[in-house]
């Protein structure tokens, strides 16, 4: 099985989310973290938005990949979120961004995160990977498109 799929639950997708910003998807990883991960939800928040002042994790083509360390995370955990309308994320193609793949990493983290960072942005490179997510009706069918082995 792929790395993603040690990570990302059905649990932790969310289709068609209605947010207007990077700060209010902040929050909703933030919420969905905290019930279904026990994670804290203010330190989800405060991750992300801490790493993107340092620079924007949008990929590009409608994808980023937020991403941080925190001390309560004992395994690398990830969620994903479609959007219904694109937000601005500072992308390198200056393209709003719809699909976001949230990565969270204990702090001491090995280079398991970046095995799965290379396995995220290998998928997202996939032009018929975007266009499978983007038409998927339900969390099963994106995870497992996110799970499939690549072509």
């Amino acid at each position: 099985m792929s790395l993603i799929g040690d990570i990302l639950p059905v649990s932790h997708v969310v289709l068609d989310l209605n947010v207007s910003s990077k700060k209010r998807l902040f929050e909703e990883a933030g919420y969905l973290l905290s019930q279904q991960a026990g994670l804290a939800q203010e330190d989800v928040f405060n991750c992300l938005f801490a790493r993107e002042k340092l620079g924007s994790t949008a990929l590009g083509k409608g994808v980023a990949i937020p991403h941080g360390r925190i001390s309560a995370v004992k395994d690398t955990v990830g969620a994903f979120f479609r959007l219904q309308t694109p937000i601005a994320f500072d992308a390198p193609d200056e393209q709003p961004v719809n699909m976001i793949f949230v990565l969270l990493v204990p702090e001491n983290a090995s280079t398991k995160h970046l095995n799965v960072l290379s396995e995220l942005a290998g998928k997202f490179s996939q032009k018929s990977v975007r266009n499978a997510l983007l038409s998927a009706t339900d969390a099963e069918s994106v995870r497992e498109i996110l799970i499939a082995e690549q072509v």
